[in-house]
């Protein structure tokens, strides 16, 4: 009996040691779910991805809502075109949900915008009443316009607003929930998500992207130590978290400004130069030089299906299978079929 009793202590202990070195198990972490992002001023090539991919996306979210200078919901001519086109679609895709995205950019009476700005946050934040007219809008926007869930993606929030944000999602949760209704909350890189008490119930996306890109020099998008670094962190994340990835590039011009790049944009504009392209090892990213007629130098790189197989595969390792792409949009016909196979 001895004997027996400790073969099992010793059996139980080596599965625990086995389960520390292999990482969670499918069963542990998430199940395979692919949702992405269509940008109301690039629908109707992201229809054609979506139309591409339909029957293996869970979610579509519609990144269409932005905000006025009264600090109220702004929409713009092209979400107004695009919606009957989407919903329309929706009904034959297979889709649980398509959400409306919401993002902390401001417009201007004169058609200019502040991109992700902290001061909007702070003014929406900043008191009980403003919290709660600031749901009240959104919940009416989701009902008028027949989507079956909000995405929060409030950038660049100020330290001294977290605590406010916080109890604005624990006020609006319950509401749509009532409503039938869902809510996603998309994280930054540099949100300090192991400090912040976020609450149970919403979907939480982590923005597996940025690394490099308009606010650096030539790089890929994310490597698999940045992929590493964040689902390290992805563990203090209530729920099971979804992370998402960029596809397309930017094009560096030496001396001067990135150009974003769709991942069709890219792959075109190296057969037109003649360039060769290589793939980098450390974030399977692909790249490419050439020099512009004005005798410029550039840099490109961009993501293309063997990069995404990669980013997948990194996440997946540690336990984290539900992906989120930013966004549809002149994706190539090898990228798309490699979503379609993400759920197999």
């Amino acid at each position: 009996m001895f004997l027996t009793a400790s073969l099992l202590i010793l059996f139980i202990g080596a599965a625990v040691c086995m389960d520390e070195l292999v990482g969670p198990s499918k069963e542990e972490g998430q199940t395979s779910e692919l949702s992405a992002w269509l940008a109301d001023w690039q629908w109707q090539t992201g229809l054609e991805n979506l139309d591409a991919i339909k029957g293996s996306l869970t979610s579509l979210q519609m990144f269409a809502a932005y905000f006025d200078q009264t600090d109220s919901l702004y929409f713009t001519d092209s979400f107004h075109e695009a919606l009957p086109e989407v919903l329309k679609l929706y009904e034959h895709s297979g889709l649980d949900h398509v959400y409306l995205t919401v993002v902390n950019d401001q417009f201007q009476p004169s058609g200019e915008s502040v991109q992700k700005d902290p001061a909007l946050i702070t003014r929406l934040m900043g008191t009980v009443e403003s919290r709660r007219k600031h749901a009240d809008e959104l919940i009416a926007a989701v009902e008028q316009y027949g989507f079956g869930g909000i995405e929060l993606d409030y950038e660049r929030v100020a330290d001294e607003d977290w605590d406010n944000l916080l109890l604005f999602f624990s006020d609006l949760y319950p509401r749509l929930q009532e409503k039938g209704k869902s809510l996603r909350i998309v994280l930054e890189t540099r949100a300090k998500i192991e400090e912040l008490k976020l609450p149970e119930g919403p979907d939480y996306v982590m923005m597996a992207y940025n690394l490099y890109g308009s606010h650096s020099g030539p790089g890929p998008k994310a490597d698999h130590a940045f992929i590493k670094e964040l689902t390290s962190r992805m563990g203090s994340l209530p729920g099971q978290p979804y992370i998402a990835f960029s596809v397309g590039g930017f094009d560096w011009q030496e001396g001067g400004k990135a150009k974003a790049l769709t991942e069709v944009q890219a792959s075109i504009l190296a057969k037109q130069t003649g360039s060769t392209i290589r793939r980098d090892e450390a974030s399977g990213s692909v790249y490419f030089d050439y020099t512009a007629e004005d005798q410029v130098k550039h840099t490109v790189w961009y993501a293309d299906e063997e990069t995404l197989s990669q980013w997948i595969e990194v996440a997946g390792q540690a336990g984290y299978g539900k992906v989120a792409i930013w966004r549809l949009g002149e994706m190539q016909r090898s990228s798309l079929d490699l979503l379609k196979q993400h759920l197999k």
